[in-house]
């Protein structure tokens, strides 16, 4: 008589399959916000902002780094939740989409072309478009 195995590989908590998942979808928003960002500057997209205070460009390095920190914070906000309210996911959700919309708003109160100001609404809505559902996906 032989004894059969299998081996699927290491049984990770739910706790590790969930950082695991939230930090993958840091990391998508990151890289679909890389290739979007990628795109618009081939299509001619310079990525100035001007205001009373000066300019400044939003390089690809500034972009990204902007989607990690917001991602993150994402991710610690829906995890305090968690820890201290049973309705985490609604009230990180209502949140989340909040805070895309609002952050929309100053695109459109800095001096920038047409083509800046799409691509930069795009990609705030692409973070949203993979960070939300995402992170409910994940949510306990």
């Amino acid at each position: 008589m032989t004894a059969a195995t299998s081996h699927t590989g290491p049984v990770r908590s739910a706790a590790a399959q969930r950082r695991l998942h939230r930090g993958g979808a840091v990391v998508a928003a990151m890289a679909l916000n890389a290739v979007l960002w990628g795109i618009a500057s081939l299509l001619g997209t310079d990525f100035l902002l001007t205001d009373s205070m000066g300019s400044a460009v939003i390089t690809l390095p500034i972009a990204v780094i902007f989607t990690a920190v917001f991602g993150l914070l994402g991710w610690g906000l829906l995890a305090l939740l968690e820890r201290f309210t049973g309705r985490a996911v609604a009230i990180w959700t209502g949140v989340a989409v909040a805070v895309a919309l609002l952050s929309i708003v100053p695109i459109f109160l800095e001096g920038a072309s047409t083509s800046t100001r799409i691509a930069l609404t795009v990609l705030h809505l692409a973070v949203a478009a993979v960070l939300v559902p995402g992170f409910r996906r994940t949510a306990s």
